[in-house]
């Protein structure tokens, strides 16, 4: 219990409404069908990165601007998280899910139409925003799992949100390279009418929830990130790596296809299939942190992180070490996530949509501010200031995870 009165009186308003815990757990259809939905949503937010030389080329912007194409997104999705998310705890997360997923086809549609580079930076504005039902997904699927496969099913879901992530890359640069750009967010929209079905048909009815004003929920988000040591450790860490992680992926297009590479889209797409491998660290993180192992995991992926970056810096003018480079950072970040989530969903089991929107809003907040700086660094200082930037983001997260062993052992 935190130290906060507003956050207590919250919290135990919860207890007064035990949320029941179905016997056999989550199914693992259902476990596949939301992982499934959130790896064709959380897709959303990345098709732009392979298409972002293209990008500057039809709207004759640098390539610094050109990033806050995907900043953008991250900066929707952190609102959403900060403002919608936390709904997750007072509605039926069915309702919430469907109800922002039916918009989502249309901001796609907006971002395909967008006749200015200002329309454009709006629209994957409203995409990021739409794309939160990824997030409204995590800790429903956590709320009817059991305690002892609570790990498992959220790096299960996890795992799909991340390869959605990494496989948007190879099927945005496959399309684009054949029908223009475009044609990526035409074919999302499509998808996401079709997801928005799948999931009418197979989400079940939340379980009961107990009556909360919203602004009094918003509130104790905050407080909750302040208060909690564990929720604050967690953002951090998250913010970090996902910093690291966007640096690299909202540049690394910039450096494929120019020399000595010279790749086009379709083959830029390509890389993001080494990360999907690297995706597989999730289900692997779930079951490490179910046995106990979340403290040493959590210093041998933030030690991977800041490292891969070294290996990156090679990638500038050698293939083997870009492909390794991306098969590290990605096995780093996605790993580091979910021990993160494992983590915080044991904080308030009640409240775990506003301890997931306070952890989420901080991790987005980092992507957003590592894929705006990762632009401009590489436009001042080449792929070789990009990698350098890169691996102190993971050093920090690696003194971080130091100074907070040394903590515990006093």
């Amino acid at each position: 219990m935190t130290q906060n009165p507003e956050v207590n009186l919250i919290l135990a308003a919860s207890q007064q409404h035990p949320t029941p815990k179905p016997a056999p757990g989550i199914s693992p259809a259902l476990v596949l069908t939301m992982a499934t939905a959130c790896g064709m949503a959380v897709a959303n937010l990345y098709y732009a990165q392979p298409l972002l030389h293209h990008i500057a080329q039809v709207f004759q912007t640098s390539e610094a601007a050109t990033g806050w194409v995907i900043t953008a997104s991250q900066l929707g999705f952190a609102l959403g998280l900060l403002f919608l998310l936390p709904a997750g705890d007072m509605l039926d997360r069915r309702k919430l899910v469907l109800s922002v997923l039916a918009m989502s086809p249309f901001a796609l549609l907006a971002v395909s139409l967008s006749p200015t580079f200002p329309a454009l930076i709006a629209s994957c504005l409203a995409v990021g925003l739409t794309s939160v039902v990824v997030q409204v997904m995590v800790p429903f699927a956590a709320s009817l799992a059991t305690d002892e496969q609570r790990g498992r099913v959220v790096g299960t879901v996890i795992s799909g949100l991340l390869i959605g992530i990494l496989g948007a890359r190879t099927l945005s640069g496959a399309v684009s390279q054949v029908l223009g750009w475009q044609a990526v967010y035409y074919l999302a929209a499509v998808l996401m009418a079709i997801l928005f079905l799948l999931l009418w048909r197979s989400l079940p009815e939340d379980l009961p929830k107990p009556p909360m004003n919203y602004g009094a929920a918003i509130r104790s988000v905050g407080r909750l990130l302040l208060d909690e040591p564990v929720v604050r450790l967690r953002s951090a860490f998250g913010a970090l790596a996902f910093a690291a992680f966007s640096v690299f992926w909202t540049t690394v297009a910039f450096v494929l296809s120019g020399p000595p590479y010279h790749y086009n889209a379709a083959v830029i797409g390509l890389f993001g299939l080494v990360g999907a491998m690297g995706a597989l660290s999730a289900s692997y993180a779930g079951r490490l942190a179910d046995r106990g192992g979340t403290g040493w995991g959590t210093g041998l992926f933030t030690g991977m992180l800041g490292l891969s970056f070294a290996v990156l810096w090679l990638g500038g003018s050698q293939l083997w070490a870009m492909i390794a480079g991306i098969f590290f950072l990605d096995i780093a970040a996605q790993g580091m996530h979910v021990l993160n989530q494992s983590e915080i969903y044991r904080v308030a089991p009640n409240a775990r949509s506003r301890v997931n929107s306070a952890y989420m809003t901080s991790y987005f907040l980092g992507g957003a501010a590592g894929s705006a700086a990762g632009t401009a660094v590489y436009g001042a200082g080449g792929w070789t200031a990009v990698s350098l930037f890169g691996g102190v983001l993971g050093l920090a997260a690696f003194c971080l995870w130091v100074v907070d062993r040394l903590r515990g052992k006093r």
